[in-house]
């Protein structure tokens, strides 16, 4: 059923994609030149589609680089967290470890 329901995305949007790229196919020149001069300096020609689609990965990475670096708090906090319930239950095996331990001293205390 999941996986019905990945195919009933994925080929609508596949199929989406595959005709913004055939229709868009055209090569547009990207110049990198601020100053614009008649023949750009630095420019490249390039489909729209690849220049539209760069743009969309670029601004994707970019979103989740600053995601990561927005939940670095977070992450601090649940490591810190993490060791400290480590301590936690280390002390506490230590302490159960000790109860559970026959006591020398008890008997002595008896007779």
């Amino acid at each position: 059923m999941k996986r019905f329901f990945k195919a009933l995305v994925f080929i609508p949007v596949a199929l989406i994609i595959i005709v913004f790229a055939v229709a868009n196919r055209a090569p547009v020149t990207l110049s990198l030149d601020p100053f614009g001069g008649v023949p750009p300096v630095l420019s490249v020609e390039v489909p729209l589609f690849l220049l539209l689609f760069a743009a969309a990965i670029l601004g994707a990475v970019a979103g989740g680089v600053g995601a990561w670096f927005g939940q670095s708090q977070r992450r601090r906090a649940a490591r810190e967290a993490e060791r400290e319930l480590s301590a936690k239950r280390a002390e506490v095996e230590r302490l159960r470890a000790r109860s559970e331990a026959p006591d020398a001293a008890l008997p002595s205390l008896i007779r």
